[in-house]
């Protein structure tokens, strides 16, 4: 995504407490960098976009534009979205932390619901997640990797040249047409895409249901690509509120219709029906595209609000999309390299029997979903209100800057990663009743085991998602192709490896294993290209500052495996039931209070600076939403 002839980058003055920030340090803030009040000669960079807050298997990383001038409203006052390209980038980083939140614990609420009517791995368990999934997989393949390429730098490059309007209008009729040739398209095709990614051995039946399901959840593939376009046009805009939050209504919803089918069909505590029919089919597939369908249509008025009066136009020649195809291409083909990975993962879920107390697909996607969770609310919130700042200095090609902010943004990362790592391996089993209170107590070990399996990664995606902005930062996707070709290597060999070798109830934790072991190779791929990019990374810094968190950790973990031990001594074990979820309840937090106490003083002991950062930021980040509730 070039950046525009001419665009001056504005970035002003961080100003350090040198008390609490060492001075040579420019991770001070997660929200430090704010963009000037625009003048008549001054072009402001736009804040990040984020997708974190989407689909939850939605990992697209988030492209900056390169310049937004202030466009005059009707009425010459501006734009008056809620964090306007004019607003403060604090301000919009804490929306979409707040949005990202409340998103997820409902979410986490709307999965308990499922859970509760067709549980984790039985046949129907299995059907309706590759059913639901499939939608989204092709909007991350079709969608969601050539918007976050090309959208933004297009809009606001019109909005510069005074054509935003029309450009908009064209842009949203004509990707409103497309999307829907897609989806009819994709809606005949169900059959096939199941057969494609959840044929494996599974049984006929299951099948059959999952292609039942696939015709109800299929036209979500529409509405996913219309809350994508209209949310990137209003990012462009600078309004976050509206497409952060719009996750939120749509579980709403699908609670609300899953509640129906409960109370419509007295189906609840696992007992999904035995025999589906039509209308069971319907309301509860449908209810999750009627979800999706709300979440799309809740941002049409944010768009009148943000300055954008859409009317249907037609035609695009001279708009200028070319420029940006290359980093199209090349995002699609990382995209669709990944998607081969997701094939296999799928037909080796596909082929585990539908037996209680065995992994499926249903339990690879919960256990990856509480593996996203800490990565989404923390460490997406941190590397967001960063990337504007990566984005001006690798537009002034400051390389020596980039690799300070990248150095200490891992670092920080990582004190916060490695501990929820650590928790999620100590407290698989309690984490797992906790998230999901409705699963069924046979179902716990597996869930735990794929947990774990997850967050043996969670420390190196976090530094592969940093890596990722730098590389987003300096427009350049084609790199990151090698990366993904690695990384798909290492997860088609485990996957297919365990298959062959191992029992059918590890093959989905073996799938999980073998997708911590890509992160692992994706971020030392990524490491080692931006070190011939930019030069030194601050590796160095990095090292030590991991040593210091692992072995701060590992007494921690000591602490804490000895406060478990002494629990369940005390009587604190699982049991069923509501007693059972408030017993893991109060292990997670009596541990999780032990060992996160300890690893805290021991960093303190050992004067690993970016933890005043960390804390600092959270303080601060805590006082704006306070602040920001107030107003």
């Amino acid at each position: 995504m070039p950046r525009e002839p001419g665009c001056p980058v504005v970035v002003p003055e961080h100003q350090v407490a040198p008390a609490v920030v060492p001075a040579d340090d420019p991770w001070v803030d997660w929200g430090a960098w704010q963009p000037p009040e625009p003048t008549a000669s001054t072009q402001v960079v736009p804040p990040p976009v984020s997708w974190g807050a989407g689909p939850p298997d939605d990992q697209t990383a988030a492209a900056a534009g390169p310049c937004l001038p202030a466009e005059p409203s009707a009425s010459g006052a501006g734009n008056h979205s809620e964090a306007g390209p004019t607003g403060s980038v604090r301000a919009g980083a804490a929306v979409m932390s707040l949005g990202t939140a409340v998103s997820r614990v409902l979410g986490q609420v709307r999965v308990a619901v499922l859970v509760w009517i067709v549980g984790t791995t039985s046949l129907a368990a299995n059907a309706f997640q590759y059913a639901n999934a499939l939608p989204s997989q092709l909007q991350t393949l079709l969608i969601s990797g050539a918007l976050s390429a090309v959208l933004i730098p297009q809009v606001v490059r019109a909005y510069k040249r005074g054509a935003g309007a029309e450009y908009v209008n064209r842009l949203l009729t004509f990707g409103f047409v497309v999307l829907a040739v897609v989806t009819l398209v994709a809606t005949a095709a169900v059959p096939l895409l199941v057969m494609v990614y959840a044929r494996g051995d599974a049984d006929p039946t299951r099948i059959a249901l999952t292609v039942a399901f696939g015709y109800w959840t299929m036209p979500q593939l529409f509405f996913y690509g219309v809350y994508a376009l209209v949310g990137q046009v209003l990012n462009a805009r600078g309004s976050f509120g509206p497409y952060m939050w719009a996750p939120a209504v749509n579980n709403v919803v699908a609670i609300t219709t899953m509640v129906v089918f409960v109370w419509q069909f007295h189906a609840w505590g696992n007992q999904a029906p035995r025999q589906w029919t039509a209308s069971q089919v319907a309301l509860l597939a449908g209810g999750a595209t009627l979800g999706i369908v709300a979440q799309a249509l809740v941002l049409v008025p944010a768009l009148r609000r943000a300055g954008v009066r859409y009317r249907p136009q037609w035609g695009f020649r001279g708009a200028g999309l070319a420029s940006a195809g290359k980093v199209a291409l090349w995002t699609f083909v990382a995209l669709a390299i990944a998607q081969v990975t997701v094939v296999a993962v799928s037909q080796v879920a596909a082929a585990v029997p539908d037996v209680p107390g065995t992994a499926g697909k249903a339990v690879y996607d919960y256990g990856l979903m509480i593996f996203m969770l800490p990565h989404s609310l923390v460490t997406v919130s941190l590397l967001t209100a960063l990337f504007p700042r990566l984005s001006a200095q690798a537009a002034d090609r400051a390389h020596t800057d980039v690799a300070r902010t990248f150095s200490s943004t891992v670092r920080v990362v990582g004190l916060f990663t490695v501990l929820v790592a650590t928790l999620g391996l100590l407290l698989a089993g309690p984490v797992a009743r906790v998230v999901i209170p409705t699963i069924n107590p046979v179902d716990v070990a597996a869930m735990s085991k794929v947990v774990m399996a997850f967050m043996v990664g969670l420390p190196a995606y976090g530094v592969w998602s940093a890596c990722q902005r730098v590389y987003y930062a300096y427009e350049d996707a084609r790199s990151l192709v090698p990366v993904a070709v690695g990384s798909a290597a290492v997860v088609l060999l485990g996957t297919l490896g365990v298959w062959r070798l191992l029992d059918p109830h590890l093959w989905v934790f073996g799938a999980a294993l073998s997708m911590s072991a890509s992160y692992l190779l994706s971020m030392a791929m990524a490491l080692s290209g931006l070190k011939v990019r930019i030069g030194a990374v601050g590796g160095a810094a990095i090292l030590r500052t991991y040593l210091r968190a692992t072995f701060a950790v590992a007494v921690a973990a000591s602490s804490g495996l000895a406060a478990l031990r002494g629990l369940r001594y005390l009587g604190m074990v699982d049991s069923t039931g509501l007693r059972g979820w408030l017993v893991a309840v109060g292990v997670c937090v009596i541990v999780g209070a032990v060992c996160a106490g300890t690893y805290l003083v021991l960093l303190k002991l050992l004067r690993v600076r970016e933890l005043d950062l960390l804390i600092g930021s959270v303080r601060k980040g805590i006082t704006r939403l306070k602040r920001r509730r107030s107003d």
